[in-house]
């Protein structure tokens, strides 16, 4: 992993399904992260074959992916702060007192699973940090449009974050 420049795969509720088109979407990414309703071990052992992987279980995750992953995860890749978890809310809707503690001590990316809605955006007051929920790159919920998004970090700064539909191997403008 080159620390000037490093690419992130984020994905979330793949329910035990992993898109055909995951390995091409994932193939220049140096880390993947998945935030969640994973599904099976498979899906975690497929996607650390691509790139190493980090992973928090969500609420259809059963005692084998618990005991492998946890429920939350903070971390720092190349200078930014992340915090992980599956079910968080939404900026102005955060559910189990999630606001308070982000509030308290904000990372730089927050990212959470579980609506299955894609969302990407900075949380004013909150000191800058960006939320972001990548939909879902799995065939169940209500969800249209499997979704994924790559993050790009450059000398310790946020540079884009890229949505990805698998289903159409495009990015969203």
């Amino acid at each position: 992993m080159q620390s000037d420049r490093m690419t992130v795969g984020i994905l979330s509720d793949t329910h035990g399904y992993f898109h055909p088109n995951l390995p091409r979407a994932l193939a220049p990414v140096d880390l993947i992260l998945h935030a969640g309703d994973i599904g099976n071990e498979g899906i975690l052992d497929q996607l650390e074959s691509l790139a190493p992987t980090r992973a928090v279980w969500g609420n259809i995750d059963g005692a084998s992916i618990r005991r492998r992953v946890p429920e939350n995860q903070q971390f720092e890749i190349a200078g930014i702060s992340f915090y992980m978890t599956h079910i968080a809310g939404r900026p102005g809707r955060w559910q189990r007192g999630m606001g308070a503690r982000l509030k308290a001590q904000p990372p730089d990316v927050f990212i959470c699973g579980h609506s299955h809605l894609l969302r990407i955006e900075r949380v004013p007051g909150f000191g800058g940090m960006l939320f972001l929920n990548p939909g879902a790159a799995g065939r169940q919920g209500f969800h249209q449009v499997k979704t994924m998004v790559r993050l790009v970090i450059e000398q310790g700064a946020l540079k884009q974050a890229e949505v990805i539909h698998l289903d159409e191997e495009q990015r969203v403008p």
